[in-house]
């Protein structure tokens, strides 16, 4: 009997040891390792809104750090134009040796007597300061500055295009997410039908091929399911991109309520577009840029009168720095008057070709302006049209819904076949996915609507 004890409490040792044993090299392995990678896909995935996208977009765009980049310049440019009327002033200072070998002059009776060599030091200090110069200096500031209000429309324009970038991705990734869950919920109602058809099956009451119709069905939805996650990894790779987030990011978008804004009349939105496009306005801006342009060349035609003064440092000494009567140093102050006047005659067809230049600037505006008009007017009328959509699908999907329950019920009682069964679910299927698609449309034709009236980000 003591034995027997020993021996059982023997294997209850063994069997311990090796239950903990397991447990330490493979549950806890297995614990820690689910521990990590949950936090890590927790860590991966992320709801995001639509303001946080475009926000995000426009922190880590490199086309807008670009963009800025080309502001600084122009501004660095405008900043040199302001320099130009400031006075110019130089200095220099040289030294020289004169080697004499034949050093004497002999002039008759008389003779001189010239060193064997000699240093000899020239120092030159030397403002000028411009006058007057036909205001080129002035246009020449007018210029660049109206140049970098256009640099700065420019990133304008491309912070637009870069939130419109972002808001179509998003509305992209919110159609296949919608567009899966009801994959998803379809999955679940075939799933059911094909235990139902199975039963009927069994009982005799429908033939294989009912059966085999609904698992066609499953079939075909699972195809379509395979497409949309390969669209949505291909839509959440591009967004994590444009965002700068981590490209293994898994995202999931916010409630989506846009198609439900309500906007006024037509000529409102092409009113607003004349007030706000960018483009419109940087047009303005290049008009007065080739005036300015005629204007300098019409500056380039006048006199230039400036003031100038030097101060020069003659020294013959050995010893370079001022010593009383071994130096001289004239000072000499005047006005400068200059004039080209062949520019009478040269710059004549200068000027035509910039008159040349500003009227096809205002032409372009012209251009401009009518294709900006159609613009909004073909936005609005999607917009209209993406509207009208969704009030047609809801009323389709609730026929699809009644239809559906009618087979549905027909089916149970051995009336419909299950080709109409499985027809009408496909019908209610697509409606419901058709209006998914048609509310992000809408949301998206809104947003395209408000970025050709120039009020995107306003």
């Amino acid at each position: 009997m003591t034995m027997i004890k020993q021996k059982n409490k023997t294997n209850s040792h063994h069997l311990f040891k090796d239950m903990a044993a397991i447990f330490k090299h493979f549950i806890i392995p297995v614990i820690i390792a689910g521990i990590l990678f949950g936090k890590t896909a927790n860590a991966q995935d992320r709801v995001i809104t639509l303001n946080e996208a475009i926000k995000l977009g426009l922190q880590n765009s490199k086309v807008l750090k670009y963009s800025q980049a080309k502001i600084d310049e122009a501004v660095s440019q405008y900043n040199q134009a302001k320099d130009l009327p400031k006075p110019t002033g130089s200095a220099s200072f040289g030294y020289d040796r004169a080697e004499i070998p034949a050093n004497v002059l002999n002039l008759g009776s008389t003779k001189f007597g010239l060193p064997q060599n000699n240093n000899a030091y020239l120092g030159i200090l030397s403002v000028k300061e411009p006058i007057f110069n036909g205001n080129k200096f002035k246009y020449a500031q007018q210029s660049t500055n109206l140049l970098t209000q256009v640099s700065r429309l420019d990133a304008d324009i491309n912070k637009d295009e870069i939130t419109y970038d972002v808001i179509n991705s998003y509305f992209n990734l919110y159609k296949v997410l919608q567009s899966k869950k009801v994959v998803e919920q379809n999955l679940a109602t075939i799933d059911q039908q094909i235990k139902q058809s199975q039963r009927f099956f069994d009982q005799g009451l429908v033939t294989k091929n009912d059966v085999l119709r609904f698992q066609l069905q499953r079939a075909n939805i699972e195809l379509n399911g395979i497409d949309l996650e390969t669209n949505r990894k291909i839509v959440n790779y591009n967004l994590n991109i444009l965002l700068g987030l981590s490209e293994s990011t898994q995202l999931k978008v916010d409630t989506i309520t846009e198609a439900d804004r309500q906007i006024g009349a037509l000529t409102n939105y092409i009113d607003t577009a004349m007030a706000n496009r960018n483009e419109i306005k940087q047009l303005d801006l290049r008009t007065e840029v080739a005036e300015t342009s005629i204007k300098t060349i019409r500056a380039d035609r006048m006199p230039t009168l400036a003031a100038s003064g030097s101060a020069y440092y003659v020294g013959i000494a050995a010893n370079p720095l001022p010593k009383s009567g071994n130096y001289i140093t004239p000072i000499v102050v005047g006005l400068n008057l200059s004039w080209n006047f062949s520019t009478l005659w040269s710059n004549k067809n200068k000027e035509s070709q910039a008159k040349i230049q500003r009227n096809e600037v205002v032409i372009n505006k012209g251009i401009t302006i009518d294709n900006v008009k159609k613009e909004v007017n073909q936005n609005y009328q999607n917009y209209m049209m993406a509207v009208d959509k969704i009030k047609l699908l809801q009323v389709s999907i609730a026929q699809a819904g009644e239809n559906n329950n009618i087979l549905e019920s027909k089916y149970k009682s051995n009336i419909a076949s299950a080709t109409d069964r499985a027809d009408a679910q496909t019908l209610l299927y697509q409606a419901q996915i058709n209006l998914e698609l048609a509310k992000a449309d809408a949301g998206l034709a809104y947003y395209t609507l408000l970025k050709s009236t120039g009020k995107l980000n306003k």
